[in-house]
């Protein structure tokens, strides 16, 4: 189930602030091992999402994006990063990546032995 961690919502930004009243959607500030992780979380259009970005000029890692998903789904949930292709890619923000969950439907995942 997806829900976002509230005690990391940013409340007083002047154009990403938001307060409970906005559920699942918001500016969420986090910090881990050094990192200031920056998240925004919407559910709209079908979709449960999380945008990922640090305070490096780099990608997220693994470990962030584990971290992340960890706060906002839980641990059963399965949640996946797109690579799509070439003619539908849009990339606005180089070093953000994001989490999607589809809402209402199981994501197929291979057998586990074909997974690690």
């Amino acid at each position: 189930m997806f829900h976002v961690p509230n005690k990391y919502r940013v409340i007083n930004h002047p154009t990403m602030g938001s307060d409970n009243s906005f559920g699942n959607n918001g500016y969420f500030l986090l910090h881990w091992e050094g990192y200031e992780v920056r998240c925004i979380a919407s559910d709209g259009l079908g979709w449960e999402h999380v945008s990922v970005t640090i305070n490096r000029e780099r990608t997220p890692s693994w470990e962030v994006m584990c971290f992340v998903k960890d706060l906002f789904w839980d641990d059963e949930d399965c949640v996946i990063q797109y690579h799509p292709p070439k003619s539908a890619y849009v990339n606005k923000h180089p070093g953000c990546l994001h989490l999607w969950r589809l809402k209402g439907a199981d994501i197929p995942i291979p057998e586990r032995r074909l997974i690690g």
